[in-house]
């Protein structure tokens, strides 16, 4: 029972709250013990919330997943775990999350309820609406980059939220057009959104937020601005990890049929996941040994 209450918690979609560490970062601040403690604690916090969340959807989704290839063996949809277990589990982590975000201090408390209204609203109602389904999904991730910023008490970067939003999008689009390849002609009575989709539309909307993507974060590294506030015109050393990353998440949407969880795709494929960690190591070098 305990294996499936923690597989219920989705451990392995822990590492999206990493954005929730974007600010740190990107506001010069790694080395400031005070804010890093409190940057790890808010990224905690969304981890119990983000499970809570995760559980809710399962619970709301139960009855579908049951016929889906895929989530047919979630524990709620499988009968591993009750319907009743899992409400006790969401009141739970919903409790220690906000209580602990109240610790942190009333900013970010905002952020985190606004965090949980927005995936509560996204599994009630947007997710069947087109477009609004890939824009929600996209839009918790911009809640947790400013929940980061909330979190240490800095201003959120308008670049950081921007390139986080068309991120997201760019992966919310796959996302779809995998679960519309996977599920073919059964797949609006999975999620009713699909049925107002078409590979076709969605390799569109993919095109356009791959270049949006790209260019923004080339605007965002030659930005003037941003080479003054953070003292170093050396940003753009980190653009070609972005370009072969964005280009290789193609790659494997359209030849090796992923996109269905960008998580295990980043895990599952080295190179991809090379190419983050050495952006992300390229990206400390260059702001903290300008």
């Amino acid at each position: 029972m305990l294996l499936h209450i923690f597989r219920l918690a989705r451990p392995a979609q822990w590492v999206k709250n990493s954005v929730v560490l974007a600010a740190l970062v990107f506001a010069g601040a790694i080395r400031d013990t005070a804010k890093a403690e409190l940057a790890v604690a808010a990224a905690a916090i969304f981890c119990v919330l983000s499970s809570a969340i995760y559980i809710f959807n399962d619970l709301i989704d139960r009855n579908k997943d049951k016929a889906h290839p895929l989530k047919k063996d979630r524990p709620i949809a499988s009968g591993a775990v009750s319907p009743t277990t899992a409400i006790f589990m969401i009141v739970i982590l919903l409790a220690i999350g906000l209580f602990a975000a109240q610790l942190l201090n009333p900013s970010f408390l905002l952020v985190a309820v606004g965090f949980v209204a927005v995936n509560a609203l996204y599994t009630l109602l947007l997710k069947d609406i087109v477009i609004l389904d890939a824009m929600t999904l996209a839009l918790s991730f911009v809640v947790r980059a400013y929940a980061g910023a909330a979190a240490i008490d800095v201003p959120a970067s308008k670049w950081m939220l921007i390139n986080t939003l068309l991120l997201a999008l760019f992966l919310g689009f796959g996302k779809r057009r995998h679960e519309l390849v996977l599920l073919e002609n059964d797949a609006h009575t999975h999620r009713k959104s699909l049925s107002n989709y078409s590979p076709y539309l969605l390799d569109q909307l993919i095109g356009v937020t791959t270049a949006s993507v790209v260019v923004m974060y080339m605007l965002y590294t030659f930005s003037t601005e941003v080479s003054q506030k953070l003292g170093t015109e050396n940003l753009y050393l980190t653009i070609p990890f972005v370009v072969y990353g964005i280009f290789r998440y193609l790659y494997l949407i359209h030849r090796k049929a992923e996109g269905g969880s960008p998580t295990r795709a980043l895990f599952a494929d080295k190179p991809l996941l090379a190419t983050v960690i050495l952006w992300l190591v390229t990206a400390i070098l260059v702001l903290y040994h300008a």
